[in-house]
């Protein structure tokens, strides 16, 4: 069983809309007992508006603007002092230095799906700005070719979703932390050793 925040961080969730990043955020969150963060949430409350009425009315690049700097507060929060999961949004990954801070500051779990699997958890959900076209599908497999390599590139490990339940997604992510906590743990100790000798 993981002792509470056993990972010493935050554990950051990334992944196409609709991957299932604020909903595993919440359980794994609950399982770890950290606090959750939803990064969209905290801008959506800074802006005083929804991320969709913000893009219509200022643009993808004046958005993109103020994630960076809400993802760089979250993560050097987190990274000071205080464990959490936190949910970032789609598009996180666009820009280097969010890949870069997401890196460096969190352990970074990439929720992969299919495009094909996204669209029919999607399909009518009208709150996900670029999914508002013609063919969300055909946009949706453009994000993906676009976004898959950024998000394996900000990864510490990919959990591919598929069909697996929420619970059973949270258990593996949990393992991957265990494992990657002991990892740690046994070159410490391989280092702690070295040097006596």
């Amino acid at each position: 069983m993981m002792r509470q925040a056993a990972f010493g961080e935050c554990v950051a969730l990334i992944g196409l809309p609709g991957s299932g990043k604020s909903t595993v955020g919440r359980q794994l969150a609950r399982r770890l007992k950290v606090g959750f963060v939803d990064s969209d949430q905290v801008l959506e409350r800074r802006l005083g508006c929804t991320i969709r009425e913000f893009f219509e009315r200022e643009g993808e690049e004046r958005f993109r603007d103020l994630e960076q700097r809400v993802l760089d507060e979250l993560t050097r929060a987190a990274d000071s002092h205080e464990s959490c999961v936190l949910s970032t949004g789609g598009g996180a990954v666009l820009r280097a230095a969010n890949r870069a801070v997401l890196h460096e500051r969190c352990t970074v779990v990439y929720l992969r799906s299919s495009p094909d699997e996204i669209f029919r958890r999607l399909r009518h959900d009208k709150s996900r700005p670029l999914l508002q076209v013609a063919d969300p599908l055909a946009r949706l497999r453009e994000l993906y070719a676009q976004r898959d390599p950024l998000y394996r590139e900000t990864a510490h490990f990919v959990i591919d979703t598929g069909r697996p339940s929420v619970a059973t997604l949270v258990n593996m992510i949990v393992m991957q932390l265990e494992l990657a906590a002991q990892s740690v743990a046994a070159t410490a100790a391989a280092g702690t050793k070295a040097g006596r000798g």
